[in-house]
């Protein structure tokens, strides 16, 4: 007889609160879903108008998720408010519990916060070619916690934002410095090299127009007179642009008969 008293209380509880509530909890089912759907409209919005203003996609990025994030706690607190929830006892609670897991992951919020001083300092942007920690590659994304870079072989990788933040950090934007060396002969004509040189470097697909390839003697080796090369290209297309540029080097000082010594040593023999 009691379990059928406890059955029945609570079944009349649960009808109770169905009949008094029913609406308000209807109601705020269909606040954060058309808050949801508003937030998210308004996020892409903010981030397509800073976009064709010429802002920085990263930082449109950030401003359009912190728009929405701020609708969507607009729209939470008033479902909560509709249902007759107190929403002061919950902000105090989640404080708490905040607190407490930062502390505990004081590693990821170290993440988001070098995040943040990347997106508002801007370092790099998107599409940037970047150096750090020995890993190279193009920026793809800059998100809060990581950042993405694409390197020649296509592949992605994440690296943490506190890696990168207070890191000596090489931006080279769309292009890399290729630098190559090449030996030639004592009896070559170093005016003639040069210039056979800089024509090979025309020849290839991918060296970059915005700034100048350099040309000239680096050093004097034991057989040769040796010739320092710099070059900017495509960080995605780095080792395509070296080989195709010491192919053509090479090519172009053999069709000119430029001799490429080897090194060579004299042996004697002492009685």
């Amino acid at each position: 007889m009691d379990e059928l008293k406890q059955a029945q209380a609570l079944y009349d509880t649960l009808v109770e609160f169905a009949v008094t509530y029913s609406f308000q909890i209807v109601g705020a089912i269909i606040i954060f879903f058309v808050g949801w759907w508003i937030a998210n409209k308004i996020g892409h919005v903010v981030e397509n108008l800073m976009v064709n203003k010429s802002i920085d996609v990263t930082l449109s990025r950030f401003t359009g998720g912190v728009c929405k994030l701020a609708i969507l706690g607009i729209v939470i607190i008033i479902a909560l408010g509709n249902v007759g929830i107190s929403v002061t006892p919950l902000i105090a609670a989640l404080g708490a519990v905040g607190l407490g897991a930062g502390l505990a992951i004081q590693g990821m919020l170290a993440n988001y916060a070098a995040g943040f001083t990347i997106i508002i300092t801007r370092p790099f942007v998107v599409g940037d070619t970047i150096r750090v920690r020995g890993v190279a590659g193009v920026v793809d994304q800059v998100m809060l916690p990581y950042t993405i870079l694409i390197d020649e072989d296509n592949v992605h990788i994440q690296i943490p934002n506190k890696l990168i933040v207070g890191e000596i950090l090489h931006n080279s934007a769309e292009n890399m410095l290729i630098e190559l060396e090449i030996g030639v002969a004592y009896s070559s004509n170093v005016d003639e090299v040069i210039q056979i040189i800089q024509s090979a470097i025309e020849t290839v697909d991918g060296v970059s127009d915005e700034k100048s390839p350099a040309v000239g003697v680096d050093n004097f080796g034991d057989s040769s007179i040796n010739f320092g090369i710099r070059v900017w290209a495509p960080a995605v297309r780095h080792f395509e642009v070296r080989y195709a540029l010491n192919q053509a080097i090479f090519n172009a000082l053999q069709q000119n008969n430029v001799d490429i010594p080897f090194p060579q040593r004299e042996v004697r023999m002492l009685d």
